[in-house]
């Protein structure tokens, strides 16, 4: 089930009305309701996963309280172990058993030493296992920081790490902000709901009408970038950075929008990374729940900045290299953070990576500077190269997207490969870049206009080129549901 799909509209309906209309009256119903809703949400794809996310629910639900119950600090910590091993352990074996075997045989191979691999595993991985470990993991984390006090609730609970709107692909929500909804009565807000209903509608757009539509050329590109010049190569990969950030973005915007429905707030995961002034600013942008789980439970413990600047810079490395890892089992992944890592170094050390924290590009004006025009062209350009890597099979093939580029160095007009005109895909990314600047300063409101008529319009606008847009032959699953 996934929330482009008529089976969630029909679910998401089901499960509002019954939740505001049936079980109003009773949290702890409402609470089990949604669990249950949650569950079968989740079983969906495969319902043989419920077992592992179940696991790893009582797991650290009984870790919570066993560290706030323990005195000594040793046992505190050999708790804390314990959810640790266990999440990472496995996430560990569905999402990275294969590639670790993978690895080894490959190393006794360039030594000249031929091992057939007997240990490969056809191991599927569970959709949304990197986003709910992590969730569970941040709730030990912060009762053994004395942040947070664990709940004896373990229904409640359950429901804050099966929580379908972000179950599968984030925001990767900290107990410290959705436990205590889940916890404390909700009422139903016509305000709150509206708005999550904008939300939704934007998500949906930018998924179906971007995302989805740049996602052929894309494919086409990088499975042919041997037969394509360097004009298409570099249109291709800009094009990806398009639709990478459209699609999730766009599944978080649906993602807080539909909790919104049900009286919950989720933390924003994204603040319009493409303005960008530095690889700073980005991270501080892109994928925000990932990049401050990272900095609260491994770079600030390592020593974050507090300690010096060479112990600094590991850190970064670390905090780096562990998030390219943890979107997939290749190595273009930890090469796509270490890339990341090296741009981000030089901007720490100038003493630059938080100047932009708050503000936003053009912060005083209707247009940005020069200077900030010259800063996001760069920052993008720098993000997308990284994205070759991201975007190839292998290392091999994203060196040799990048040999192609510098060899065959020309320009040739790319055709569509379903026979449609490129120029209407060069003209939409450009609308869509410049309303994004427009609502730059505020993404929970993209359809913020003082007149209900210019509002009401582009709802009808938006709808239109959803219908317009929309291509039941094309793989309309989100891109983050792989991770």
């Amino acid at each position: 089930m996934i929330f482009n799909s008529l089976e969630f509209f029909i679910f998401l309906f089901i499960v509002f009305v019954l939740y505001w209309l049936v079980l109003k009256k009773s949290l702890k119903a409402q609470n089990i309701f949604l669990l249950v809703s949650s569950y079968i949400f989740y079983g969906w794809w495969d319902w043989r996963f419920l077992s592992l996310i179940l696991l790893s629910t009582t797991v650290d639900y009984f870790v919570g309280i066993s560290i706030d119950s323990s005195k000594k600090q040793s046992v505190r910590k050999r708790w804390l172990w314990v959810s640790v091993f266990f999440n990472v352990g496995l996430l560990g074996f569905f999402k990275y058993y294969n590639f670790f075997v993978d690895s080894w045989v490959d190393m006794f191979t360039t030594i000249g030493y031929n091992m057939k691999s007997t240990w490969t595993l056809n191991v599927i991985l569970p959709v949304g296992i990197s986003f709910y470990t992590f969730q569970t993991m941040s709730y030990a984390f912060d009762i053994y920081y004395k942040k947070l006090k664990p709940t004896k609730d373990f229904l409640s609970f359950a429901a804050f790490v099966s929580f379908f709107p972000q179950l599968v692909a984030g925001p990767i929500e900290r107990a410290s902000n959705l436990l205590h909804q889940i916890l404390n009565k909700r009422t139903f807000n016509y305000n709150q709901c509206v708005g999550g209903l904008k939300l939704i509608l934007w998500g949906l757009f930018k998924k179906i009408v971007i995302a989805d539509s740049l996602g052929p050329i894309v494919d086409d590109v990088f499975a042919n970038y041997d037969s394509y010049p360097a004009s298409t190569l570099i249109l291709g990969v800009t094009l990806f950075s398009f639709q990478i950030y459209s699609d999730f973005s766009g599944y978080s915007d649906i993602a807080i929008g539909t909790a919104k429905l049900f009286g919950i707030e989720l933390k924003s995961n994204f603040k319009f990374p493409n303005f960008s002034r530095n690889v700073a600013e980005y991270w501080q942008r892109w994928h925000i729940s990932l990049s401050t789980w990272f900095r609260h439970y491994v770079y600030i413990p390592l020593g974050g900045s507090r300690v010096s600047k060479l112990k600094s810079v590991r850190n970064i490395i670390i905090v780096f290299l562990i998030s390219g890892f943890w979107h997939g089992a290749n190595w273009t992944f930890i090469f796509w953070g270490a890339f990341h890592a090296l741009a981000f170094i030089p901007i720490f050390l100038l003493g630059r990576n938080t100047i932009y924290k708050h503000s936003v590009v053009g912060q005083n004006s209707i247009f940005p500077s020069f200077v900030e025009v010259g800063q996001v062209l760069l920052t993008f350009s720098i993000v997308t190269f990284s994205r070759i890597f991201f975007r190839s099979d292998s290392i091999t093939d994203a060196f040799s997207f990048i040999n192609r580029i510098i060899e065959n160095f020309s320009y040739t007009e790319y055709m569509h490969p379903m026979g449609y005109r490129m120029i209407d895909y060069y003209i939409l990314v450009a609308v869509f870049l410049l309303y994004e600047y427009r609502i730059r300063k505020d993404e929970r409101s993209p359809f913020k206009f003082k007149s209900k008529y210019v509002r009401f319009i582009a709802y009808a606008i938006v709808i239109l080129c959803m219908l317009l847009f929309y291509d039941s032959e094309f793989d309309r699953s989100f891109i983050y549901f792989q991770f």
